[in-house]
């Protein structure tokens, strides 16, 4: 199904839009990425794979007088996949075949670069090398021979320094030249180990007295009934060279196996890279890597550096995210001025359709400044040692050393870390990873921590009791995620751990270019794919916060707040009280109301009333929508935040009809830890959708985060009663 779903791709780009694909090949850490962004620029688009999590980069460019696709192959080692990624790479090859095959070979790694070039050139199809790398060979002293290396390899060498933009448009031409006249890479072979000892075996035949030509030599081998095979039994010598030559005639025409593609990859390599002395100085990476991969420095100073970017995606995002919802706020009021004739029309505009598209694009800046880390650590070459360093930390339950960046990032927010889960080797740990990044506390859950803590904490024990409570709801998802993830990797998943084997790429200065492409995708990526899904959610959260509503129950809300309204109020604050009593019984009414009461049996023994339950139901699209539906449910309004002491005070006081407390600290503990664990955010179960490709997983994981909260709240609940 999946090889039928990749060859209608290929049918859609190749057939259906008639132009050639140019797939662009080669290992990891290549260049390959450097290459396709020169060739295509802001010319891309990205998606999936049909079928499968593996993302597809292609652009269309127009190179002669032709369009062309050029095709982003994930980076792969061998044709022999062991992860997803690999999988989706060899199949684009050889499944549904592109019209060229651009291989972007690392002259500074030739011997091993050119191992996958041995198998790529055997599949016959007409291919060009991108030859990058060479201003690091040039750095240490060395030189690349071109023609001699365009001579072992059979095709067409193009050198480049692609971060410089050197040698692209060379590259372009190569691609219209291999168009026009397509030449297949030729299989490549060791020197033929028959040819010495044919003239081995020839040599001896002369000395027993007959002289054969070397062809009829080689015939003889194949042939049983030649006059040469009574000859060798005849005389000790020649059969000892017969045989010797039978031998080296079939290893000859054998296919080359993993040991002879190394032995021709360092022949090549010998044979096209002119080294110096100074090669053998200990180079500037060695000497960072001393210290960066240090069991104890560079644990620290990896510790220094995601700090630094955990509070760039948290700090940075914040006064950007503010402003976003300034902007969408501003816009909704004036757009509400334009409908106030029609209150439905208003509110399904203002409060579902632009609240639920700011919902979506506040998200933005996070993604778009934690994938400008992901992209400047990876353009240094410093992410493969932070995946080092981590892989030891994170490897007995399952987790690969690459979890980290996904699992930080979403202590800032899920989305991203989700996102950034496509840096993990396969598919299995990729989706352990996204089934546990949500667990993270995100900022969004802050201010819930804040409003709770500032009113059952901090007033009774004090500061450091309230900072050592925010601090444990940061760490609880962290120490309940690395549990599930070797709960899920030893029944669900059925994963086991890859072994380590990640390339350590030489230090260099970032191509800013590659750091831009990459936030701007990563950034449309996100707004077409979820974004979408989270407009329609809100615009369904908004419909069943806002039916059934009528006036005729308006106006008995209004009467019922006057019949009971303290006296000595002026007109101006009786109609603001009056108001405030109005939405919330709006809403109390609403089917999300309804629906809060209906569950509240499920929720009592949490110590969760009706209005606790709606305001969790009322947050699923965003968060930070619980604290004012708290305000709205407890009539205080919805402009309070988790600094209101009205609203603290508020909850303070409620009580159950009974006249019992609603909150007590357990309570509150429980709730916080109900939040910490629970995955009742829209946006994150629609990132998790896109990541997929289906609702199977964002159904699973919201079905056990919010068991596990649930459990928890009412352990915790049930404990605090029981011994308060």
């Amino acid at each position: 199904m999946r090889s039928a779903s990749l060859s209608s791709t290929f049918r859609n780009v190749a057939v259906l839009t008639q132009v050639p694909v140019v797939a662009v090949v080669g290992n990891p850490n290549a260049g390959k990425t450097t290459v396709f962004n020169g060739l295509t620029g802001l010319r891309q688009k990205v998606g999936n794979y049909p079928g499968v999590t593996v993302e597809r980069a292609s652009g269309r460019i127009r190179i002669g007088e032709r369009e062309v696709e050029i095709l982003d192959i994930p980076g792969l080692y061998s044709v022999a996949p062991t992860s997803e990624d690999e999988r989706v790479a060899v199949e684009a090859m050889t499944v549904e075949r592109p019209d060229l095959i651009v291989y972007v070979l690392d002259a500074d790694n030739l011997e091993r670069n050119l191992f996958l070039f041995s198998q790529v050139a055997e599949l016959g199809i007409p291919t060009l090398v991108a030859l990058t790398m060479v201003d690091r060979v040039e750095s240490k002293g060395g030189s690349v021979d071109f023609a001699r290396l365009a001579n072992l390899l059979g095709v067409e060498v193009v050198p480049l320094v692609a971060h410089r933009e050197r040698g692209i448009s060379e590259l372009r031409n190569a691609i219209d030249r291999s168009l026009e006249n397509p030449r297949p890479a030729p299989a490549v072979r060791l020197p033929d180990p028959s040819e010495n000892a044919i003239a081995e075996l020839r040599e001896r035949l002369g000395r027993a007295g007959s002289d054969f030509r070397q062809a009829e030599v080689r015939e003889a081998l194949e042939d049983p009934e030649h006059p040469i095979h009574q000859l060798a039994e005849e005389f000790p010598e020649v059969h000892a060279a017969f045989v010797v030559a039978q031998d080296a005639l079939v290893e000859a025409s054998a296919p080359m196996d993993n040991a002879a593609r190394y032995r021709w990859s360092g022949m090549v390599r010998r044979a096209a890279i002119i080294e110096s002395e100074g090669q053998q100085r200990k180079s500037l990476t060695d000497r960072l890597d001393r210290v960066l991969t240090h069991r104890l420095f560079g644990l620290l100073i990896f510790v220094g550096m995601m700090y630094l970017v955990f509070q760039g995606i948290y700090t940075f995002s914040a006064p950007l995210m503010t402003l976003i919802e300034g902007a969408f706020a501003a816009f909704g009021d004036k757009v509400g001025g334009l409908l106030l004739g029609n209150e439905v029309l208003r509110s399904a505009v203002v409060d579902g359709l632009i609240a639920g598209v700011g919902g979506a694009v506040v998200f933005l800046p996070q993604i778009l400044i934690l994938f400008f880390f992901i992209a400047l650590l990876e353009g240094t070459g410093y992410l493969a040692r932070a995946a080092f360093l981590m892989d030891r930390l994170l490897g007995w339950c399952g987790l690969n050393g690459r979890a980290f960046i996904p699992l930080l990032s979403s202590f800032a927010c899920a989305i991203p870390g989700v996102m950034a889960a496509r840096v993990m080797p396969d598919a299995k740990s990729r989706l352990a990873t996204i089934l546990v990044a949500p667990l993270m506390s995100c900022s969004a859950r802050l201010p819930v921590y804040l409003v709770l803590i500032g009113a059952f904490v901090q007033p009774k024990y004090g500061a450091f009791w309230a900072g050592f409570a925010l601090f444990a709801m940061h760490l609880l998802g962290l120490m309940v995620a690395i549990p599930i993830v070797w709960v899920l990797n030893r029944s669900l998943l059925k994963g086991s751990r890859l072994p380590f084997v990640l390339e350590l790429p030489p230090y260099q200065w970032p191509r800013w270019k590659d750091v831009w492409l990459a936030m701007f995708y990563r950034g449309m990526v996100f707004l077409k794919t979820a974004g979408t899904i989270i407009v329609v959610m809100s615009l369904l959260i908004w419909g069943l916060s806002y039916f059934p509503r009528s006036a005729e129950a308006d106006a008995s809300y209004r009467a019922e707040y006057l019949q009971t309204a303290p006296a000595g109020l002026d007109q101006e604050e009786l109609d603001h009280r009056a108001e405030l009593h109005v939405d919330q019984e709006r809403l109390a009414a609403s089917y999300l109301g309804r629906f809060g009461k209906a569950i509240e049996p499920a929720f009592v023994p949490a110590g969760f009333d009706w209005r606790i339950t709606t305001a969790i139901l009322s947050a699923f699209p965003a968060r930070e929508v619980v604290v004012p539906a708290l305000g709205i449910i407890f009539n205080l309004g919805g402009e309070v935040d988790e600094k209101s002491p009205d609203l603290r005070k508020t909850l303070e006081s409620a009580t159950w009809p009974d006249g019992r407390p609603l909150f007590t600290l357990w309570t509150a503990i429980g709730l916080m830890v109900f939040f910490a664990l629970c995955c009742q955010c829209m946006a994150t179960l629609a990132v998790v959708k896109r990541e997929t490709n289906t609702w199977k997983w964002p159904a699973f994981m919201f079905t056990y985060m919010t068991t596990l909260a649930y459990v928890a709240a009412v352990l915790i609940h049930q404990i605090g009663v029981r011994f308060s």
